[in-house]
């Protein structure tokens, strides 16, 4: 029999409350903790792809390669923190970014946060995602 990965966290949702769409309201996790800093959407030559779509997918790819280094899986992750310099840009693209993240993460939905901000440090970037995972002991 083949066992499922461990799980090293657990959703937390209060009973009364909706249940959130794509993220999680809270995680409760233990283990080894890997934590990245922020990650842009750029390749290994540093070259950014046009647009936040094709930035979004690049770091969620980069975050996935980096949690590899740890041993670590998507299911693993229990925050992300979404950093991006257009909401609207963002709003409009839902659609296209759930599905890049499906792709990348699967159907495991951590605690998210989405920020608006001015600029990032590196100036073509679109979107710089931070990530935090917990792999079970």
């Amino acid at each position: 029999m083949i066992e499922p990965p461990r799980r090293s966290a657990a959703f937390l949702q209060p009973t009364s409350w909706p249940a959130p769409r794509g993220y999680a309201n809270g995680m409760a996790a233990s283990g080894r903790l890997v934590v990245t800093g922020g990650i842009v959407g750029w390749d290994e030559t540093e070259r950014f792809p046009d647009g936040l779509v094709a930035q979004v997918d690049q770091a969620l790819r980069n975050i996935r390669a980096i949690l590899a280094e740890a041993g670590a899986e998507p299911h693993h992750l229990v925050r992300l923190t979404w950093y991006v310099t257009d909401m609207d840009a963002y709003l409009e693209a839902r659609r296209d970014l759930g599905g890049i993240y499906r792709d990348v993460f699967g159907q495991h939905f951590p605690a998210m946060a989405l920020v608006q901000v001015v600029r990032l440090v590196e100036p073509p970037a679109l979107v710089e995602i931070e990530a935090t995972a917990v792999i079970p002991e």
